[in-house]
């Protein structure tokens, strides 16, 4: 799940950790996310001042092919980022869309920096927020002739690109959602349910008008049959004028940017949630089965019981069944053993002892 961020966490650390440096230090450092965006980071002990911010990254729109590397309204909106401390550098670097120079003694030493650093390391989240901006904004760009309006596939992350279609007074945005698992696809087709039921409400008529089908919208004809083959269906937004007016601009841009992560995370913590709920539910039968197994051994051992002696005997610990067990034994092998009679070994030795005789013939061995 690749939820979108404002800040780079990796950029923000190699930046705070040149601002609380107590010496100039040296670096060079590549940084890489979604795999499709690059940080180059450059500074230098000798220049303290002169530290180098380099981006790579892919436009959101593929078809806009500019020599300066990115719009002009992003641009701006990088150097309004922080003014005195981004100085953006012309040409940029090779192989980059953007290179800034930072301006580290600038910065003042207080949570003021560090907040400072902080937007600078969301850059790249500006430059692409400002390209959908931009595109929202100046929706005329889009327009091809005799009428007609063609979808823009903008692509922030490799597997989850979307498409933009200008409409007579709206924006329609229309997601393909792919899911890995068939659960996936149930829970998510459920929400999205549940999303245009709710969408279609009194409550939240402000709100984007959102509409999910099993099969392509009729804007999407002749685009792509990979970009078109998914098992989850399409969502898509009616954008009007309302929806970017003033602030809900950045608003509105933000989620679409993040609508792939926030179905993920719905979908990642429902089946969560069923899969606690199926354990407990589980855990419950299993302690019914077994106090009903207790219950029935109970029963059984009452209905079994016999005479009160049969009881008393049962109720002897198994120490004093065998201890009475060996004593009766031994009594039964007193009877049957002989009778003994004092002095009678005596007599038999003196007079019931025969003589020893020998034989006077004698016999030879006939060979």
């Amino acid at each position: 799940m690749a939820c979108f961020q404002r800040e780079s966490p990796a950029l923000k650390e190699i930046l705070l950790r040149l601002y609380r440096a107590e010496k100039p230090m040296e670096l060079d450092h590549h940084l890489y996310e979604f795999g499709s965006v690059e940080y180059h980071v450059q500074a230098s002990a000798s220049i303290p001042d002169n530290t180098y911010l380099s981006i790579a990254t892919p436009l959101l729109y593929q078809d806009v092919v500019l020599s300066s590397g990115l719009p002009c309204y992003t641009l701006e909106m990088v150097k309004g980022i922080s003014p005195d401390v981004i100085e953006i550098i012309e040409p940029p670097k090779e192989g980059y869309k953007l290179t800034l120079r930072l301006k580290y003694s600038r910065i003042p030493r207080n949570k003021g920096g560090v907040k400072m650093i902080a937007s600078i390391s969301s850059v790249q989240g500006v430059i692409l927020s400002s390209q959908l901006k931009d595109m929202l904004m100046n929706v005329n760009s889009l327009e091809v002739s005799q009428g007609m309006y063609r979808p823009v596939k903008l692509i922030y992350h490799p597997r989850e690109p979307f498409f933009v279609i200008k409409q007579p007074e709206k924006i329609t945005a229309v997601f393909p959602m792919r899911f890995k698992e068939d659960t996936d696809v149930i829970i998510a087709t459920a929400f999205f349910q549940e999303l245009m039921d709710i969408g279609s409400s009194k409550a939240f008529v402000k709100a984007p008008h959102c509409i999910w089908s099993p099969i392509p919208p009729a804007e999407l004809r002749g685009e792509p049959i990979e970009d078109l083959s998914t098992n989850g269906g399409f969502v898509s937004f009616d954008i009007t004028g309302r929806h970017v007016e003033g602030k809900r601009l950045d608003k509105t841009v933000w989620n679409l940017l993040n609508f792939y992560a926030f179905v993920k995370y719905h979908v990642k913590s429902t089946r969560g949630f069923i899969q606690r709920r199926m354990r407990t539910r589980l855990e419950s039968l299993v302690e019914v089965l077994y106090n009903a197994g207790i219950k029935d051994e109970h029963h059984i051992k009452k209905k079994n019981r016999g005479p009160k002696g049969v009881r008393k005997l049962l109720n002897f610990s198994k120490s004093k069944l065998l201890k009475k067990r060996y004593n009766f034994i031994n009594k039964i092998k007193r009877i049957r053993s002989r009778i003994k009679i004092h002095w009678f070994s005596r007599f038999r030795k003196r007079w019931l002892n025969f003589s020893r005789f020998s034989s006077l013939t004698r016999y030879e061995k006939l060979n």
